[in-house]
């Protein structure tokens, strides 16, 4: 109960006022942040997102029915997130091919990690070892 899929299907799908139930608990663990995270994936949802990332002093109950009331009904499947370490090796294989964001993605998920640490030794800048 009072998981994160529960309130993004409430926001894309069922448009429950979950928030409104006698419940105060729902209320509590709203994960503003998450939620605007999540949502912020999808071409439709990003400028709600981002617009309730600048509203973010709003209460919770405010920000989920912006939500309910202004995303369409529609089913949205996550998208990937990429971690600390896959953030750092797409940075490194925009500098080495000179990539945009999308083409590195589409790189880093066709290289071995053996050939990531190949390229982050070939764009080592020189300098002195302590």
């Amino acid at each position: 109960m009072y998981e994160l899929k529960d309130y993004l299907k409430a926001i894309n799908e069922s448009k429950e006022p979950l928030l409104d139930s006698g419940d105060v608990v729902w209320q509590k663990k709203y994960p503003t942040f998450i939620i605007n995270r999540c949502l912020s994936m999808f071409y439709d949802t990003i400028m709600h997102s981002n617009e309730m990332n600048g509203l973010h002093f709003l209460p919770k109950r405010m920000q989920f029915h912006y939500f309910i009331n202004s995303i369409r009904k529609k089913k949205r499947f996550g998208g990937k997130w990429l971690s600390q370490k896959k953030v750092k090796d797409l940075e490194v294989i925009k500098e080495y091919y000179g990539y945009s964001n999308q083409k590195a993605k589409e790189a880093l998920n066709l290289l071995s990690d053996g050939q990531i640490e190949i390229i982050k030794i070939g764009l080592k800048k020189g300098g002195r070892k302590k």
